[in-house]
């Protein structure tokens, strides 16, 4: 039977009729249209909220550091890295608790604690109490994981794919949004977007109470342990499978890859092309709108039509290619070429998503996406110094090779390798009976 189109309207009916994936047996979940569109609108909440301060909070540190930009530069790269090391302590943690308490306390709570947060950073009277606000930011923000296990409880195996890809909307939709929001606010007053990120969070919370369901039922969840919630102990999940061991380190390739864009796409395409900050917004916004349309609508016809191994391959593939264009390109024209390139790279994620949920028990979904969460927490300490260094080193005058492009070059051949992996880790020899 052919399916319809990727929309909510279809992806609400397929949830409330479909069953727990991966146990015949357990009873049916039926979530309300509203359950599901909240966790939607949860990741996109993070995300925008996470965008909404992206403009702002270097402007803040740097007044709080008494316009010393230099010093204020080094502040907020510890900033970042201390964020992206509490999603690597905490995410494992918060998976887990989702197995043992279920994913419905720990969403909400992770959005009370969020909207909290952002008041305490909107309120904050010097640089010590806005990295408090970061270390809590990082630790909430691991919600997400809880997120992604809430989908995969209520989807099944085949239809996990096209629900990630709408996970990957959401993301896409906050990047749209969230800098420009917080770009316009910040215009106004610097701690007028934490103010508006709180409300925005404070409210879904209290909206989540009334709408949001259990997807883990009683029986299917697991004694909590911190051997399994430690970020070592949580890794050790991905190591019980074969083709789920090899995707991992896939993932990490992915993940670390990904970094080039939020540590030196600023910095390139101000020193290549002159980019001034409108610029950098827009490209930042026509990349959002590519990735709402890959994930959006075509990763579901695609992962129907080809499956899902053949589309992470291809979803590498394009990667490999955009951010090689990006790398070499000598002119602002060829670099926006490589824009929609590089956004079907939003094929990668769902698929990978759905062959790694099909690799372990429905009670381990919640310490499988805190393990992904933790990877990206590894790759967020390593990504930003690798790049940036990278980036420096090429342009230093006296060097034989000037080459500013360097950054995305490494992130090219980084995604080479995790295409090579991925094609030899998949391969059906090495598949196993679902």
């Amino acid at each position: 039977m052919t399916e319809a189109p990727l929309t909510a309207e279809p992806l609400m009916a397929q949830i409330s009729s479909g069953a727990l994936a991966g146990n015949a047996s357990a009873p049916l979940v039926e979530p309300r249209r509203a359950a599901v569109a909240f966790i939607l609108f949860t990741v996109f909440l993070d995300i925008v909220a996470l965008g909404i301060i992206i403009p702002v909070l270097p402007a803040l540190v740097v007044r709080f550091m008494d316009g010393d930009t230099p010093h204020a530069a080094e502040i907020y790269g510890i900033f970042g890295t201390v964020w992206a090391l509490m999603q690597f302590l905490f995410s494992p943690v918060i998976g887990a608790l989702s197995d043992r308490f279920g994913r419905r306390p720990i969403v909400l709570i992770s959005n009370f604690g969020l909207g909290l947060d952002y008041v305490l950073m909107a309120l904050a009277p010097n640089l010590i109490w806005l990295f408090v606000g970061r270390i809590i930011a990082g630790i909430t923000a691991s919600s997400i994981s809880a997120s992604a296990a809430y989908i995969a409880d209520v989807m099944p195996a085949e239809k996990r794919a096209s629900a990630f890809g709408l996970i990957g909307v959401a993301f896409g939709l906050g990047f749209v949004l969230g800098p420009a929001l917080g770009g316009l606010l910040g215009s106004i007053n610097l701690h007028l977007p934490f103010w508006v990120a709180a409300a925005l969070s404070l409210t879904n919370a209290i909206y989540g109470i009334f709408v949001l369901p259990e997807s883990l039922p009683a029986d299917r969840r697991r004694p909590f342990s911190w051997k399994r919630a430690n970020p070592v102990g949580s890794l050790t999940l991905l190591r019980c499978h074969p083709e789920l061991t090899g995707l991992s380190m896939v993932h990490f390739l992915y993940t670390l890859a990904h970094t080039v864009l939020p540590s030196a796409f600023v910095l390139y395409t101000s020193y290549r092309y002159g980019w001034d900050e409108r610029t950098v917004g827009l490209s930042m916004g026509g990349f959002g709108i590519c990735m709402i349309i890959v994930q959006g609508f075509l990763v579901k016809p695609v992962v129907a039509r080809f499956g899902e191994r053949p589309t992470l391959m291809a979803g590498l593939a394009f990667a490999v290619v955009g951010f090689a264009i990006y790398g070499f390109a000598p002119t602002s024209t060829v670099f926006w070429l490589g824009v929609p390139v590089v956004a079907l790279w939003g094929l990668y994620g769902p698929a990978s998503q759905g062959l790694m949920t099909q690799r372990v028990l429905p009670t381990e979904q919640g310490q499988l996406q805190g393990a992904l969460t933790s990877i990206l927490g590894i790759t967020g300490m390593i990504g930003p110094g690798l790049f940036t260094l990278t980036f420096a080193h090429f342009i230093t005058p006296g060097r034989h090779i000037e080459l500013p492009g360097a950054p995305f070059l490494v992130a090219s051949g980084l995604l080479f390798c995790a295409l090579l992996l991925a094609w030899r880790v998949t391969r059906p020899a090495n598949k196993t009976a679902k």
